[in-house]
């Protein structure tokens, strides 16, 4: 799942710059990086997210059977 990850990150990294543009379209270099790198760390983050709520989601009905 290593590749998936990174796939997201840089999806995520993609979409912010793109959006950076859209909003400032003479955004320079350092906006632009900046924007890269959140998206980057924002992508990862909400995948963690998204993971945790799914190995939540497959132990709630587990502990609900040995009660």
């Amino acid at each position: 799942m290593g590749i998936l990850d990174t796939l997201g990150e840089v999806a995520g990294a993609v979409a912010a710059v793109e959006g950076a543009e859209k909003l400032d379209p003479n955004a320079g270099l350092l906006t632009k990086g900046i924007a890269a790198i959140a998206g980057f760390k924002g992508a990862g983050a909400l995948e963690e997210m998204v993971g945790k709520k799914e190995d939540e989601a497959d132990a709630a009905p587990a502990d609900d059977s040995q009660s």
